[in-house]
């Protein structure tokens, strides 16, 4: 009977952590736009620019050298699925943003990746303590589908704000929709409010 108790504890749990219109899954769907661009340790480098007093570029060597962070967070796709308990290796935005000085015009931060890709946040959601660049999941790297070699992890925002394949931050006094939020998707992607489009 206690088993029972405890199955239905956990089930509540669960409901009360999953935004409206959103259902649980234990996988982890492979969604994005394009394919899955090749990796090469010796030409990749993660710049930051923009409204920054000096500009960084980081080498492959350099960024895996920064110190480690670990979070546990949940993942909410606009596609309706969420993945409870994802553990997540990699470095803290805080912990990156310590080697540069934004400027104080500096209101919204663009996030460049591969092909073209970026997406767009406001500093204060950007800067939250839960937010990270990500290389590994569940102790495992992550998969190249996934976004290796470094991907960012948004927690409190939809999981197309956790842009794959991260290359560089660029800070800008206004506010600059990237790929998905152009066509259609909602510029805030709060799951708990379902601010899946426009």
């Amino acid at each position: 009977m206690g088993w029972l108790k405890k199955e239905k504890e956990t089930e509540q749990d669960q409901r009360g952590r999953n935004p409206p219109g959103q259902y649980l899954t234990e996988k982890w769907p492979v969604l994005h736009a394009g394919s899955v661009p090749r990796f090469n340790p010796h030409t990749w480098d993660f710049r930051i620019f923009g409204l920054v007093e000096t500009p960084l570029r980081l080498n492959y060597q350099e960024f895996m050298s920064l110190p480690k962070a670990q979070i546990i967070s949940d993942v909410h796709c606009v596609t309706a699925w969420s993945k409870l308990d994802n553990e997540w290796e990699g470095v803290s935005v805080r912990e990156l943003m310590k080697r540069v000085m934004i400027l104080p015009e500096a209101k919204f931060v663009v996030t460049h990746a591969e092909e073209g890709f970026t997406t767009n946040l406001p500093i204060d959601a950007f800067l939250d303590d839960d937010v990270l660049f990500a290389y590994a999941h569940n102790g495992e790297p992550l998969a190249p589908e996934h976004g290796w070699p470094l991907r960012l992890v948004v927690p409190k925002r939809y999981f197309w704000k956790s842009a794959k394949w991260v290359r560089g931050l660029e800070f800008s006094s206004e506010d600059k929709p990237g790929f998905w939020e152009v066509r259609g998707y909602n510029n805030n992607a709060d799951p708990w409010k379902e601010e899946r489009y426009w």
